[in-house]
């Protein structure tokens, strides 16, 4: 024989191809065409092959382009950085500059209660002396003047019927009508409970008197010392110097301090766990002058977050009460996220879309409250009282802007249904 055979046909060629290949499965597709039993199984075995094959690739590519990410925690015991810690009063203070406003409030409030319940509450809930209210002359004092505000009665509290139950028994909700500005459009803010409508009713026309102060409040202006809510303040065994700390005010409860935070001398550091090596606090919950019904509880609102950081204590923070002693361990918690493909984050808030109406640091909380009070500057002609302003904008009154309320309440409600296009304009931070 030679070295190369020749055949006389290709079927030769293939028959001695199929008896003396080593190429196993899918060829015996066509090299056992004499058994259709033995090409039927291979045809059903390689089918079969080929679609778990396919299907491996599907969920490598779905896996791969996911952008799936590992999560790693790791534990590291150094010297930190000790953070910020934000105290206010639970109760806030009356600013002598409305506090004539605030006692007719109150005695607005005790009719309504007598009213709704024909319960008496002057001697309980309203025990103000003729000695805490402080009535100055206020015609030096910006443009406010004894005469340029007034309390409304048109957003009186009414009992209504509640047609919804289903029990038989009569109940009732309690709330005030808001309306439009053309007095249309109206809709009741009601509550099935009278005391929390009795307190937004209260809030409502306690954020039109605190319009009446300046934007800029100068805290000097206010008799308060830091003494007078702290008594003994120590870190790291050292006493406290007036540098570290910064005393501001808050929308909601008034006067408030900030330990080791941005605008203070230096930054502690915590070398040593251990309550000796932290901070420590002897506090007093002051409530001569206090707004029962701004706030039905007494004690200390504190929050611990980061040195440029807003602290949103409505929000954030906990309580503590008073006559006791309190010890709170802390743990940093660090999250970074990865943006681009990954999810929504943002560095820094310089790509966000949200002009931020507060002098630190990116939050959520901070563009989100940036973004709500954007629109409602826009939708209703003035801002809410508790978020800071846009430049040229005034907090809403009603004496000014009648309908403000009716406006607040239902973008309120829009913001809280998610109906709004904040969270979709706000991105969590990245870090």
């Amino acid at each position: 024989e030679g070295l190369i055979e020749f055949y006389d046909s290709f079927k030769d060629m293939f028959e001695f191809f199929c008896k003396n290949t080593t190429i196993h499965g899918t060829i015996r597709l066509v090299c056992s065409g004499s058994n259709r039993m033995k090409t039927a199984f291979w045809t059903l075995l390689f089918l079969a092959s080929f679609g778990m094959l396919y299907w491996q690739f599907a969920l490598m590519f779905n896996q791969y382009w996911g952008y799936p990410v590992v999560l790693t925690m790791s534990m590291h015991s150094e010297p930190k950085m000790f953070p910020a810690i934000t105290i206010c009063n639970l109760d806030p203070y009356r600013f002598e500059l409305v506090s004539e406003h605030l006692v007719q409030l109150d005695h607005m409030a005790e009719e309504s209660i007598t009213f709704l319940y024909g319960v008496n509450t002057s001697a309980s809930l309203f025990h103000m002396n003729e000695k805490n209210v402080y009535i100055k002359d206020l015609s030096n004092i910006g443009n406010l003047s004894r005469s340029s505000f007034k309390l409304s009665r048109n957003f009186s509290l009414l009992r209504m019927p509640n047609h919804s139950n289903v029990s038989g028994k009569k109940h009732y909700s309690v709330g005030f009508r808001l309306c439009n500005a053309t007095g249309g459009n109206c809709f009741y803010k009601t509550y099935s409970s009278g005391m929390d409508a009795i307190l937004e009713w209260y809030r409502f026309h306690y954020m039109n008197i605190m319009s009446q102060l300046p934007v800029i409040i100068n805290i000097s202006d206010h008799e308060e010392q830091i003494e007078d809510m702290v008594y003994s303040c120590q870190y790291d065994g050292e006493p406290c110097r007036p540098g570290d700390y910064i005393h501001f005010h808050h929308p909601v409860f008034g006067s408030c301090y900030t330990f080791n935070s941005k605008g203070t001398d230096s930054f502690w550091t915590a070398t040593k766990p251990g309550i000796p090596y932290g901070l420590s606090l002897i506090l007093r919950a002051e409530q001569k002058d206090h707004i029962p019904l701004l706030s039905t509880v007494a004690g200390v609102k504190v929050m611990i977050h980061n040195h440029n950081q807003t602290p949103f204590l409505e929000h954030e923070g906990f309580d503590i009460r008073p006559g006791i002693a309190t010890t709170i361990g802390i743990q940093q918690d660090e999250v970074n996220r990865l943006g681009g493909n990954y999810g929504k984050c943002t560095t820094d808030g310089s790509d966000v879309n949200v002009k931020l109406l507060y002098n630190n640091s990116y939050t959520l909380q901070a563009c989100l409250h940036s973004c709500f009070q954007h629109i409602m500057v826009r939708k209703c002609g003035c801002g809410y009282y508790y978020y800071p302003l846009p430049p040229g904008a005034e907090y809403c009154d009603y004496n000014k802007q009648p309908a403000w309320g009716h406006c607040f309440y239902q973008l309120y409600n829009r913001l809280r249904n998610h109906h709004l296009n904040c969270f979709d304009q706000c991105p969590k931070p990245c870090r």
